[in-house]
């Protein structure tokens, strides 16, 4: 019997369990593919059904300076961005990992505006092209195979 070769980046499956778990490294394009993204449209999605709900509500205003605009979030939209935040703050420490940068760079997030500038420049630069001491690279632009 032949023993099964180790995914490769690009055609692993997505596992859930490492939605939860930030070690070692996460390549760029399964960041944005596996995480960014997907949390990102499941939290759009939540939104979307809080208002075609009812459950949630917007306002528009004049005022002297303009025009202005609030939302409240609703239960679903609260329950989903509940469950997503350790896969979100997981899969930032793995991608800041992948720099060579320690879990301490998501402090930047205090920071408003120029901290989230910070961080997103991190996320969309390449990682490290050899191993750092957080591992080896991933993916096969590199030649090492990413291992679920």
């Amino acid at each position: 019997m032949v023993a099964p070769t180790p995914p490769t980046e690009g055609n692993t499956p997505m596992d859930l369990r490492s939605w939860y778990v930030p070690t070692g490294r996460l390549s760029r394009r399964d960041f944005w593919l596996r995480y960014a993204l997907p949390i990102g449209a499941l939290q759009i999605v939540a939104t979307l059904l809080d208002l075609a709900l009812g459950l949630s509500s917007t306002e528009a205003s004049s005022t002297a300076d303009g025009w202005q605009a609030s939302m409240t979030a609703g239960p679903i939209g609260i329950v989903v961005a509940l469950a997503l935040l350790v896969p979100s703050i997981a899969s930032a420490v793995t991608r800041l990992h992948d720099r060579g940068h320690s879990a301490w760079w998501l402090l930047f997030d205090l920071l408003i505006v120029i901290g989230w500038i910070v961080l997103f420049v991190q996320y969309v630069l390449p990682g490290d092209e050899g191993p750092n001491e957080y591992g080896p690279p991933t993916g096969a632009s590199t030649g090492h195979p990413q291992y679920a």
